[in-house]
């Protein structure tokens, strides 16, 4: 097992620690539902350092992330990020990411850790026009620093005006004594707050400051188990979950970063076009649980006659809803707000119905 900056802490911690694509990493500290509700009202730190960061530079770096993601890049100034995805020739996802661009010739991809060899070797495979690539992800820690009050603990440690990174952007400064942290606002709770990228070795510096400087607040260590939670109760999608090489963005209801305009020709853009005009078969949808029942990953969804009409791709007790909650493929049919659908919970057809995205409103 890998082992981030961080592992070394939260082992101190007490965590509860579980491999996790190749890392060991906290799944709980205190309790999934606990650590919940810090995030949600108060602040939370994450070690997301397992996550991937690929650096696309040169003259030709632009022109590569457009043939490689659904979303238009070109629309990126200095500064800002954005959602994506990379569609794997067959109309399904070898994952989503974000892409951050730093300057003309310098953008960022953050990736999924369980793909990360996986879309090393896959943009690699599609780098037909000479932008160079590299994979930093073994040298550059992440933490999420999370909630309503993670702005007041960050101010404490920056001169960088916080209140100024509106939502998917960042900048580049200086923060507890460490240089070219860059500072984003492309939280995955709901809840606001930063993520912040730094160099292996600055890690337990930064760490130790982000807590001295949150003990006021009730700052607390969070587990990957209310990371979860948290982006379910948004209705964000979790790659291996909800999305997957078997998955279109248009199924996913991922039309909206995937940009079919001139002089951007992208990887499947053709077939996906095609979905878009003509309309799928299924769609990703969100329901709410009727009855008391808590929905979970691969449960069946059934229609009135028992029959399976889809799974389940995530499901919870939501800690902040405080009702079941979940995701699933269902027929186009059964797509629309409001529809009745059932979930097959220990052999009995338990009654939910579709909602809109997101279940936690602020």
């Amino acid at each position: 097992m890998k082992r981030t900056a961080f592992t070394s802490i939260h082992e101190s911690l007490g965590a509860k620690m579980v491999p996790f694509a190749g890392y060991l990493m906290p799944v709980q500290f205190e309790g999934i539902n606990i650590e919940h509700e810090t995030v949600r009202k108060g602040v939370g730190v994450f070690d997301v350092s397992h996550m991937g960061e690929i650096w696309v530079k040169g003259p030709k770096a632009l022109d590569f992330i457009q043939k490689v993601t659904t979303n238009d890049a070109s629309k990126l100034v200095d500064g800002k990020a954005q959602y994506s995805c990379l569609p794997n020739g067959k109309g399904g996802i070898v994952d989503d990411l974000l892409v951050y661009k730093i300057n003309n010739e310098t953008y960022l991809l953050v990736v999924n850790a369980s793909n990360i060899e996986k879309d090393w070797k896959w943009i690699n495979s599609q780098n037909t026009v000479g932008a160079v690539l590299y994979n930093a992800s073994d040298e550059i820690a992440q933490l999420a620093v999370q909630g309503p009050l993670a702005i007041k603990v960050l101010q404490k440690l920056t001169s960088v005006d916080l209140s100024k990174i509106e939502y998917y952007s960042f900048v580049k400064g200086e923060m507890a004594g460490v240089k070219d942290v860059i500072i984003s606002a492309t939280g995955y709770t709901g809840s606001g707050g930063f993520e912040l990228y730094m160099d292996n070795k600055d890690g337990e510096k930064m760490h130790k400051a982000i807590f001295e400087a949150g003990r006021e607040f009730g700052i607390k260590s969070i587990g990957l188990g209310a990371r979860d939670t948290l982006r379910l109760e948004m209705g964000f999608c979790l790659y291996g979950n909800d999305i997957d090489d078997t998955t279109s963005p248009i199924e996913a209801g991922l039309g909206w970063i995937t940009k079919f305009v001139d002089g951007k020709n992208f990887t499947d853009k053709e077939l996906l076009l095609k979905q878009k005009t003509e309309g799928v078969t299924r769609k990703l949808v969100g329901f709410e649980m009727l009855e008391k029942a808590i929905p979970r990953h691969e449960y069946e969804i059934v229609d009135g006659s028992g029959k399976k009409i889809g799974f389940v791709t995530s499901g919870t007790m939501g800690p902040s809803v405080k009702i079941g909650v979940g995701m699933g493929y269902v027929p186009i049919a059964l797509a629309k707000e409001g529809t009745e659908i059932l979930i097959k919970i220990r052999d009995k057809a338990m009654k939910a119905k579709v909602v809109k995205l997101p279940f936690y409103k602020k």
